[in-house]
């Protein structure tokens, strides 16, 4: 199964566009947070009708809106700030942020732990968890409290090779 990983899309619908035109061939989405405005949710659901699962980031300030416009998707599942799934006989754990990935990485239960927020792309090994940040749909960073330009990315892993490949939009 190839699962497509998205993040910190900050409304950016040109970088988003982009994106899932790179990812149609997969059969999952992943959706980390930070989809920001209500209608982001909307492009993301037209532009993909496979499942996405969504968890919210720090800043989808209306909830609200995001969840009533879900509800007309079926291929799409909001899970709140947290969710936990087993494809392909890997188990994952998606999150938006990278403090608590960490943690979930730590307590070595899942294979694969997705998240965002900092806007800075990884794929490292924690003991025998992978933790895979796609980097931000939006293309920038504010690691050093200026924002700054950095690549428009997403990824895709696939759980049978256990490989990430990231995709520059």
């Amino acid at each position: 199964m190839q699962i497509a990983i998205l993040s910190d899309i900050h409304d950016n619908i040109w970088k988003l566009a982009r994106a899932l035109e790179r990812i149609q061939q997969t059969d999952r989405m992943f959706c980390l947070g930070d989809l920001c405005s209500p209608f982001v949710l909307d492009i993301l659901a037209r532009g993909y009708d496979r499942p996405i699962d969504i968890v919210f980031g720090n800043n989808d300030a209306d909830t609200y809106r995001i969840t009533l416009k879900a509800h007309g998707y079926p291929h799409v599942t909001l899970h709140g700030e947290f969710f936990e799934i087993t494809l392909d006989n890997r188990r994952f754990a998606v999150n938006h942020y990278d403090h608590l990935a960490r943690a979930l990485a730590a307590s070595e239960r899942y294979d694969v732990v997705c998240f965002g927020h900092n806007h800075q792309r990884e794929t490292t090994r924690q003991g025998r968890t992978l933790l895979l940040n796609p980097g931000p749909i939006m293309g920038a960073s504010f690691a050093s409290g200026a924002p700054e330009d950095v690549p428009s990315t997403c990824a895709v892993y696939d759980t049978a090779a256990g490989e990430v490949r990231l995709i520059e939009v």
